[in-house]
């Protein structure tokens, strides 16, 4: 599997092996020339030694699980009473604003009411437990730091995210050559600066505004060196009300997000004991929402489609810890222009 096996067997073989081995060698020729006898297999156990896979190596379903985690966490479950935790940085990038100021048509957009302009990073800490063999518990608690530079505000925004809550369900054991399926659940509380409140003069918003619950399914077949993915969900987010946010000569009052659908495919590939890559694409379309205002006019959002392609890379560094660098790049014009992701464990 490694285009570099033969440089690194010589490598280990001269490091390997004492300088007198080269006499038994020569010795050994000899006595084949002058005795028909075949020579000593020190070399050849050597090589085969050489190439070996170590007790410290992973094997390539090892490294394809720990690529599906880093893709999505949905993808892998704990041991009963096991806890694990992990850190994830994210940078996101949006260049564009869109903003529609002419609500007597009846249709605006999400862009109306916060700023998309901005660079963000977002510090997440995940923990998961173990419920049972196959039912895994997370909890997820983002730091959000956002930074933009627009007409209406320039500065920097530091506060919590929106909290998650989640458990991942595997009705069935997962066996080799079989596809895995793993059932999740959860909900996003509106913990973050809600972009329904914030005065988009003096701040940004670091959150959704609305509770949201979503169910999903996640599908996974590992056909060695290559994992195949899928995923799909569907999302319900709570009505925000008792608003005031000024908007355009009126008040902002109420908030009816619409329902969300997405789903994702992709695959990754174990490159060698240490190093694996990972493509995936991710959609996620949004229903239009509605708006309504004090003096009783409704306006709608349109339906708005986020695609991004992302390229992943992991890195073993020892046997409990493998770094994750994914790059993401926006395909529609809701999505990200540009997103990069590192992820680690913290402990097992």
């Amino acid at each position: 599997m490694l285009a570099s096996a033969p440089a690194l067997a010589c490598t280990l073989l001269f490091a390997a092996l004492p300088a007198r081995a080269q006499d038994e060698a020569s010795s050994s020729t000899l006595n084949t020339a002058t005795t028909g006898t075949p020579p000593a297999p020190a070399t050849t156990d050597a090589v085969r030694d050489a190439l070996a896979k170590k007790d410290t190596d992973a094997d390539n379903t090892t490294l394809l699980k720990e690529t599906l985690t880093a893709v999505d966490k949905q993808y892998s479950l704990i041991r009963k009473g096991k806890v694990q935790l992990n850190y994830e940085m994210n940078y996101a990038y949006i260049g564009q604003e869109k903003i529609n100021t002419d609500l007597s048509s009846g249709t605006a957009t999400l862009f109306s009411i916060e700023n998309t302009n901005s660079h963000t990073i977002t510090n997440t800490i995940m923990a998961d437990y173990g419920v049972r063999n196959n039912l895994t518990a997370n909890l997820t608690v983002p730091l959000i730091s956002r930074y933009s530079d627009g007409a209406g505000f320039s500065g920097v925004s530091h506060t919590i995210g929106d909290l998650g809550l989640g458990v991942r369900w595997q009705p069935q054991e997962v066996k080799r050559d079989e596809i895995a399926y793993t059932i999740t659940g959860g909900m996003r509380l509106a913990t973050g600066t809600s972009p329904y409140k914030v005065d988009v003069n003096k701040g940004l918003a670091t959150g959704s505004g609305v509770n949201t619950f979503n169910v999903g399914a996640n599908l996974t077949r590992i056909v060695d060196p290559v994992a195949l993915f899928g995923s799909v969900n569907v999302g319900y987010s709570m009505t925000a009300k008792h608003l005031s946010q000024q908007l355009y000569g009126t008040t902002l009052r109420q908030v009816k997000p619409g329902a969300s659908f997405g789903f994702g495919l992709g695959f990754a590939y174990a490159l060698s004991y240490k190093i694996t890559t990972s493509f995936s694409f991710q959609e996620s379309i949004q229903a239009r929402s509605t708006l309504t205002f004090d003096n009783g006019a409704q306006g709608q959002t349109q339906t708005q489609s986020a695609g991004i392609l992302s390229i992943g890379a992991g890195y073993r560094m020892s046997p409990k810890t493998t770094v994750n660098v994914t790059v993401g790049a926006g395909l529609t014009a809701a999505a990200p222009n540009l997103s990069l992701t590192v992820s680690l464990p913290l402990s097992l």
